[in-house]
Parts: C-alpha cells; sequence; structure tokens
C-alpha cells in the first residue's frame, strides 16, 4: 500500500512539475487550477473521460469549470504547446533524435465539429466521418513523446466562410495540405533549437519531393518513406522510377535486418540501398533503400535518404523503423491520456484538449525515463490519485 501511494505521489508531483511550466500562461486562478485538474482526469482510470467524469474526479459539481476551461477562458493553447515542447527538451533532449511526422483520425458524429467531414482515417484503415490531426513526435533515447499538432482543415470547411465562424476558425485560416502543416512544425522545432539528427514520415508526406529540398538545404538529414511511383537522379536518367533500380540487384546486396520492435515482435525485413544524385557534396549521400518482406519478397517499400556520407545502411534502418514510435504515442495518448476523449466542436477547444493531452503524455514519458533510470520495474499509472482537499479548486 505504501508502494502504491509513494507512486501516487510521484504522478501528481511529476504533474505539477509540467503545469508549473506554463501555469504562467493563466492570468486567472481558475483555469490555472483547471487545467492541472484537466491534465489529473485525463491521466486517471476513468472509463469515460469527459467533462462530468472530470469535473467528479477533481470535486467540482458540475463541468462548468472544464467546459469554461477548453471554450470560453483566455489562455493561448500554442503558448503552452511552446512550455510543454521546452519541458520535453529539458528532460528527453538528444541531439542522435528522431522528428516523427504523421497524422492520426478521430471518429465523430455530425457535421459540426471543426475539420469533421468523410475522409480516412489511419485509425480507422478506411474513410470514415472524422476529425484529422496532424502530429509530430520526438523520439530520444530516453522517450518518446508529441511535440506539436494540427487540426487538419478540408477544403469543404476553409471555403465556407460561415461554416469556420460557427466552429471558431478565424477568417486567417486558410487551407493548408497536411504537407504544408507538417513543414511548418518541423520549421518551428528548427527555429526553437530543438535538439535531434533526423526527420522521418511515411509516404503521404516523404513523397512530396517540395519537402526533400527544402529539407536537404537546411542540411537536415532525413529517411522518407515514398511510393514505386516516385523518381530520382541517376547516372541514366533523370527521372529514374525507383522501383526500377532494384531489379537484378546482386543477392548480397540485400541485408536481413529488424528495424526495431512492432505490435507481433520485431520486424524483420530484406534491405538494400543504391546511391542516386552523385554529383552531390563530397560529405554526403543520397539513397533510395528497398525494404523488401521476408516472406512476402514482391511487397516492397521505397525510402529516400539524404544523410552524412559515412551512414551505414544500419543507422538508416534504424531511423525508418523509428516511425513506429509515433503510433505508439498516439496509442498510448489516447489510451492512457484521452487524446481522443473529448466533446469540443470548436477548433480551438480541440487544440487546447489536445495540448493538455500531450502535457500529459509529456510527463508520462519523462516519470518512466526517471523510473528506467532508478531502476524501478513499475512503470503503470497510479489506480488512483489523491482526493482533493475541501478549500482546494483542483
Amino acid at each position: 500500500m505504501g508502494g502504491v501511494l509513494g507512486d501516487v505521489r510521484v504522478w501528481a508531483a511529476g504533474l505539477g512539475e509540467v503545469h508549473e511550466r506554463f501555469v504562467h500562461r493563466f492570468a486567472r486562478s481558475e483555469p490555472r487550477e483547471s487545467a492541472l485538474a484537466y491534465m489529473r482526469g485525463l491521466i486517471a482510470p476513468l472509463e469515460r473521460k469527459n467533462g462530468w467524469t472530470l469535473a467528479e474526479e477533481a470535486g467540482h459539481a458540475a463541468p462548468d469549470r472544464m467546459h469554461r476551461l477548453l471554450n470560453r477562458c483566455d489562455w493561448d493553447a500554442d503558448e503552452v504547446l511552446d512550455d510543454v515542447r521546452d519541458y520535453v527538451v529539458e528532460h528527453l533532449g538528444d541531439p542522435e533524435a528522431v522528428l516523427i511526422v504523421d497524422d492520426t483520425g478521430f471518429l465523430k458524429k455530425g457535421i459540426r465539429s471543426a475539420g469533421v467531414q468523410r475522409q480516412y482515417s489511419g485509425t480507422a484503415g478506411r474513410t470514415e466521418n472524422c476529425q484529422v490531426g496532424v502530429f509530430l513526435a520526438y523520439a530520444g533515447e530516453r522517450g518518446r513523446t508529441l511535440v506539436d499538432r494540427r487540426l487538419y482543415l478540408p477544403t469543404s470547411w476553409t471555403d465556407d466562410r460561415e461554416r469556420c465562424r460557427a466552429a471558431g476558425i478565424e477568417d486567417t485560416v486558410a487551407f493548408e495540405t497536411k504537407v504544408v502543416i507538417a513543414k511548418a512544425m518541423v520549421r518551428r522545432a528548427i527555429e526553437a533549437r530543438v535538439p535531434f539528427r533526423w526527420v522521418t514520415a511515411d509516404a503521404a508526406y516523404g513523397f512530396s519531393k517540395g519537402w526533400r529540398t527544402e529539407l536537404e538545404r537546411a542540411d537536415v538529414f532525413h529517411v522518407m518513406a515514398t511510393t514505386r511511383h516516385d523518381t530520382v537522379v541517376t547516372r541514366w536518367a533523370m527521372d529514374h522510377p525507383v522501383h526500377d533500380l532494384f531489379p537484378g540487384l546482386p543477392r548480397q546486396k540485400w541485408k536481413r535486418r529488424s528495424c526495431g520492435n512492432g505490435a507481433h515482435g520485431p520486424r524483420v525485413y530484406d534491405w538494400a540501398r543504391v546511391e542516386v544524385r552523385p554529383w552531390h557534396r563530397e560529405d554526403r549521400r543520397h539513397w533510395v533503400i528497398a525494404r523488401r518482406g521476408v516472406s512476402r519478397p514482391d511487397q516492397i517499400s521505397y525510402y529516400i535518404a539524404y544523410c552524412p556520407a559515412e551512414t551505414t545502411l544500419d543507422e538508416l534502418i534504424r531511423v525508418a523503423g523509428s516511425r513506429w514510435a509515433i503510433e505508439e504515442c498516439f496509442q498510448s495518448a489516447k489510451q492512457e491520456c484521452g487524446l481522443d476523449d473529448y466533446q469540443v466542436r470548436r477548433y480551438p477547444g480541440w487544440h487546447r484538449h489536445i495540448t493538455l493531452a500531450m502535457a500529459a503524455h509529456a510527463c508520462l514519458t519523462v516519470l518512466k525515463a526517471r523510473e528506467r533510470d532508478a531502476g524501478k520495474a513499475e512503470t503503470d499509472p497510479p489506480s488512483s490519485y489523491p482526493s482533493p482537499s475541501p478549500n482546494s479548486d483542483a
């Protein structure tokens, strides 16, 4: 029992620590205290996490304060996000880290929630009525967590300004593709001097030659998934299809390697790489990498890499495999921190909820890193939290 209570105190203190990083963003005491109570509720073992259940967990008589926090109180979620990112860098910063871009869907009913429409959801694996958020994850040696987010707004929304205004979307918010959103996130990380070495993303983002060129001009190393229809510059052609580089490659050029553990254990594939754009600077290289299924050699995925000349194939495989980390972040943030457990419909409310859920997830990630540092085996969240004192609003 003492151990459980000790863990509860550690988790509560951890939330207080991350909350202290952005407490100055609230001019009034009510939203300041409600934000901490909201995060406590998000990681509490509640079957559902909505205004009523979070209010009950906080000891409030009604959900009014939680609703005000998300919908009406005066605070800037982007400023809070900056503080959360700085907290992540302070505790998890790693010069060898990977920035990972991906999106995830949030299934919704109706047509009033900002950005909702029938669109493909990677979460569901099919087209559903949903919202889609684009995220940036930070994966270093000590842990991985989410550090940026933006709700994607389809043209069905941005072309209808009245509908946008009703959902709290300002007229200055124009349509942006998911790739444009992702580029802005990586730029912000660079401007904030976030320590990292690599950027990676799936083919929905990596297929963009424009983004790959922008990263290269900034000398940002990357391993980007792409499609078999992509083309590259080689000694033989200006638009050489990537899938045409590997047939006839000698067997010894293929290396069987694991790119990390997935949901079903080690992810083992056969890998090969071919150098492209050979007339570039001497200390950098461009590669096309092929990943071939062991039992299904007809299933081949492709990546395009820009990296230092001495980079090994094993290192490129590690970076390509690190993209799985953002899926783990989505899963744990939804299961442990209520990332997808919200009832807000307005654009600002979505970003506020997601930001506080990301703050909670960052806190859990830092605490788990500390536990590993201390050699502890127990890393699960506590089953309960201390009840707020009668004189406390949080």
